[in-house]
């Protein structure tokens, strides 16, 4: 049940944003764009409640609630930018906003970029270990949590895996090719 409710909340998350920006940007209706894009966190209120739900009725313990916890933490770190990544290209393509300037491809620039994306991953860790800690706690039974204990490690070893590619846009930073600046090509459109 879980796994279905994850997926449904994933799809639910999509047809909520392509429903808030049509609204937006077709419609020309942007209170209700708005509205509808702020309904994609009770998606994931959903998911928690119903996660808390199964628990309660007694359910084992399993993988499917700490995939859980992970999906709602990935929402929390990377969900906001990438609404707003998307509503920054929608406005560009039916609202006719300017085209919105893409990550900086080279140097420092670049590993600053990357660095904040990391920053997202390590909110997204924080946010899944806290609600496992939370559902260990709620079980109580150490012999039935250690699925639950081995999902904490797999969001900190995906935060740290992606750790060390940020880290490494810093300590080998790409160089712009010959007759190319570090600057990105929408930045120089935009400066034309």
């Amino acid at each position: 049940m879980i796994v279905a409710l994850i997926a449904a909340c994933e799809i639910g998350f999509w047809v909520l944003l392509a429903a808030g920006l049509g609204a937006r940007y077709l419609l020309r209706m942007p209170r209700l764009g708005l509205g509808l894009l702020l309904c994609e966190p009770l998606l994931e209120v959903v998911l928690l409640v119903a996660t808390a739900l199964d628990l309660k009725n007694g359910a084992e313990p399993n993988w499917t609630h700490g995939l859980a916890a992970l999906y709602i933490g990935y929402t929390v770190g990377h969900g906001h930018r990438t609404v707003k990544w998307l509503d920054g290209h929608a406005a560009h393509r039916l609202g006719g906003a300017p085209k919105p300037a893409g990550p900086p491809r080279y140097g420092m620039a670049r590993a600053r970029h990357e660095g904040k994306v990391w920053l997202g991953t390590l909110v997204g860790a924080a946010v899944a270990t806290v609600l496992l800690q939370l559902a260990i706690w709620y079980v109580d039974d150490p012999s039935r949590v250690t699925s639950l204990e081995s999902w904490r490690y797999v969001a900190w070893r995906a935060a740290g895996i992606h750790g060390l590619i940020a880290l490494s846009y810093a300590i080998w930073p790409r160089k712009a090719p010959a007759g190319e600046t570090g600057v990105t090509v929408e930045k120089e459109r935009a400066q034309r």
